[in-house]
């Protein structure tokens, strides 16, 4: 069973999301928190798989709140936002954060996101996310210091980083190089064990930061 924590300092948006995601035959909803604080202690506490966090609430915010539980549990993030383009989403991303979703999601889409990054699929696919971080990276700069990291990794897992980071799932990715799915796992579990990263998430993160996907191409 499939254990969530849902936090939102919003009751209609907290008592909806939970009431939908337990609905279902495999997902029990453990708890609710109406800010960020709320969500660390509680996280702590009732050790859920995921948690589904909104990314603006007073106090500690989704952000803090996100990087204090990757940091003490876990617990997969999955963070919530009113807006597409949403620089605090980014900064989630960096925190540990394993994706995000639209509040206007809808029903299906939202039990399977949450289902996806429970199985430690990161929720970077959709063009918007895509955008979001281009946008965002692009208005800052390469980080030295990040792109020599890249030298850790082979000529395989930088192919493998580089498609990931452009959204690809493991079937395209491939297809793309010509290996099986499982080679294709072996690859992204070593390149995120080489650069110290959490998830896919945070890959596709470092793949911007680092220069090897160029916002805009």
């Amino acid at each position: 069973m499939l254990r969530v924590l849902v936090a939102d300092d919003q009751d209609l948006f907290r008592g909806g999301f939970a009431m939908i995601l337990g609905a279902q035959d495999d997902i029990t909803v453990v708890g609710e928190a109406a800010d960020g604080a709320e969500a660390i202690a509680k996280t702590v506490e009732l050790e859920p798989d995921l948690v589904l966090m909104d990314i603006r609430m007073p106090g500690v915010d989704g952000v803090e709140a996100t990087a204090e539980i990757c940091r003490r549990t876990a617990a997969k993030v999955l963070v919530l936002t009113m807006y597409d383009v949403d620089e605090y989403v980014y900064d989630a991303l960096r925190a540990g954060a394993a994706g995000f979703l639209l509040k206007d999601v809808r029903r299906d889409d939202l039990v399977r996101a949450v289902r996806l990054v429970a199985e430690g699929e990161s929720l970077l696919a959709p063009s918007v996310t895509r955008r979001l971080i281009a946008d965002v990276v692009g208005r800052g700069q390469v980080r030295p210091s990040t792109r020599r990291r890249l030298d850790e990794l082979t000529g395989r897992e930088i192919d493998t980083l580089r498609l990931l980071a452009q959204g690809r799932s493991n079937s395209e990715i491939a297809t793309e190089l010509v290996v099986s799915e499982h080679t294709v796992k072996t690859h992204v579990s070593n390149l995120l064990t080489k650069l110290g990263l959490r998830d896919r998430a945070q890959a596709v993160v470092f793949a911007y930061e680092s220069g090897l996907v160029v916002p805009g191409r």
